[in-house]
């Protein structure tokens, strides 16, 4: 059989689909792993790469069913729906890419001040540290958080801060999240157009009466 005919486009879209789906754990696994580094819920983007991650997994699954039964159904909506993950996908990896360290630490200045003073101090116990950012604009914050830290690395006398903790992680956490996004997305837009030309193409084994 040559490539492009109907067995062909299908062993292609299922490899894809199975592709999706490990790309789709992937986003989740690593997106997870920023998150219990201390990078807390004050970056928004790490939820929006895990329904990212979950989106493209369901999605994978349908394209999936969708190919191994040639459910025209199906495969209509999986490439509607695959596209506009492609563009959400998209829209997230760029921002991962393009959030400096000045950018992050907003974020979690912002996040900090409104976070209690119990989840600051499992936090730096967490993480070992102390504080968020030791900066002038933020001292007594940073003096007020050092009086209560119960980190072990305070005993020892020295602590780093948990901002730069959380900061380094973070820089890891997006730089791979958008670069993996980003590669991926492009491939979505591969999926969309292999299940239009699939979802066009007569099953020979198939009543010919039966194709839509």
């Amino acid at each position: 059989m040559v490539c492009g005919g109907f067995t062909c486009s299908k062993n292609a879209l299922c490899s894809l689909n199975v592709v999706y789906m490990m790309v789709g754990l992937l986003l989740i696994g690593v997106a997870a792993w920023g998150k219990g580094f201390g990078i807390v819920s004050s970056i928004h983007i790490i939820g929006g790469v895990i329904a990212v991650g979950v989106f493209l997994l369901l999605i994978a699954i349908v394209g999936l069913i969708g190919a191994l039964n040639h459910h025209q159904v199906l495969l209509f909506f999986y490439m509607v729906i695959l596209f506009f993950v492609f563009l959400f996908q998209f829209g997230v990896s760029c921002s991962c890419l393009a959030m400096n360290r000045e950018q992050q630490e907003k974020l979690l200045n912002s996040t900090w001040r409104m976070t209690s003073d119990v989840t600051k101090e499992n936090l730096e116990k967490q993480l070992d540290c102390c504080g968020l950012l030791n900066s002038t604009l933020d001292q007594p914050q940073f003096d007020s958080d050092f009086q209560r830290c119960k980190a072990p690395c305070k005993a020892k006398g020295q602590c780093y801060t948990c901002g730069n903790v959380m900061l380094e992680h973070s820089a890891e956490a997006l730089k791979i999240l958008g670069g993996v996004g980003l590669f991926f997305s492009f491939t979505e837009i591969l999926g969309v157009w292999l299940a239009v030309r699939y979802r066009n193409q007569k099953d020979p084994r198939a009543n010919p009466s039966a194709f839509l």
